[in-house]
């Protein structure tokens, strides 16, 4: 009776989620990792999806909004019914890789049956906005800084975390992944001035970095380097800095903090966000990165990197 209880009560029907991965279980069977709404990432076996005649084959696929059902006590559930209620289409060509880039950082941070009903949401408009055709790097960003404010890396925005003070206007700060906020001086020995803090002396950097990593491919520590020595000349003015933090408050938080995100021009914020997320997720390059230089290798134009 009590394992019939427990049953009943780990039953799920109707669940808002998306597949984050899929991987073969057996010749007709998957194993899905999956992002729900109200149980967070749960995996699921989905037992006879590959037959012909299954119910689910074209149902399950990743950036779909899906409603599932599942039931079962053991770590892995076993999924029970799938549909798609419509409305939303999946993004189309280059956009695809960023939704891959969201569903690996939703791997790799999020502990599994942790719920996060406000990032699912965020991550539902995120995939929207990619479907839409929006910006793929202002959403990106925007996702990312909502990511790591939902887990509780994110420090405030409007503090230097060193001193405990307010930001001070005209001063530059870089964001730091253990240590928050800290004020760094401008490249130029001066006071740099513009919301999205581009510096002339900070776009060339970025333009050797950029040939750098291009003729160093063939190393493995090349991806790593690259990355550090990008990191360490990135930072954004404090007017940047306060104009994020007032987004992050607002209810409406996407219309406010999506055009803030699409003037970083200078890849800056790009450059500590990525340096945070690889910090807190303990790899040194997400694959979907990799694949996207594959792919902007094959296709001979350049592609839009996520992360």
């Amino acid at each position: 009776m009590a394992r019939a209880a427990a049953a009943k009560a780990s039953r799920v029907h109707e669940e808002p989620a998306f597949v984050l991965h899929r991987h073969d279980w057996s010749e007709s069977s998957l194993i899905l990792e999956v992002f729900s709404r109200h149980h967070g990432r749960v995996a699921l076996v989905a037992k006879g999806v590959k037959r012909p005649t299954s119910q689910f084959r074209s149902v399950l696929l990743a950036l779909w909004p899906l409603r599932l059902s599942w039931g079962g006590a053991t770590e892995v559930r076993t999924l029970k019914a799938a549909h798609w209620p419509g409305g939303q289409l999946l993004p189309p060509g280059e956009a695809l890789l960023a939704g891959y880039y969201l569903n690996e950082l939703l791997l790799k941070l999020l502990a599994r049956e942790d719920p996060h009903p406000a990032l699912f949401d965020h991550y539902a408009q995120a995939l929207a906005l990619l479907a839409a055709g929006a910006p793929q790097a202002g959403v990106l960003r925007a996702f990312e800084l909502l990511l790591l404010g939902e887990l509780g890396w994110l420090p405030a925005l409007d503090h230097d975390s060193a001193s405990l003070q307010p930001l001070q206007p005209e001063r530059r700060y870089q964001l730091q992944a253990q240590g928050g906020l800290h004020e760094v001086a401008a490249p130029d020995g001066g006071q740099h001035e513009g919301l999205d803090g581009v510096l002339a002396q900070e776009q060339m950097q970025e333009r050797v970095q950029g040939r750098v990593q291009e003729e160093g491919r063939a190393s493995l520590n090349a991806p790593a380097a690259a990355a550090g020595a990008d990191f360490a000349t990135a930072s954004c003015s404090a007017d940047y800095w306060l104009a994020l933090h007032a987004a992050l408050q607002t209810g409406a938080v996407w219309p406010a903090l999506l055009p803030l995100c699409q003037q970083d021009r200078s890849g800056a914020l790009r450059r500590q966000l990525r340096a945070a997320l690889h910090y807190h997720s303990g790899v040194r390059e997400f694959q979907t990165r990799r694949w996207a230089q594959q792919v902007q290798r094959l296709a001979g134009h350049r592609v839009a990197l996520p992360g």
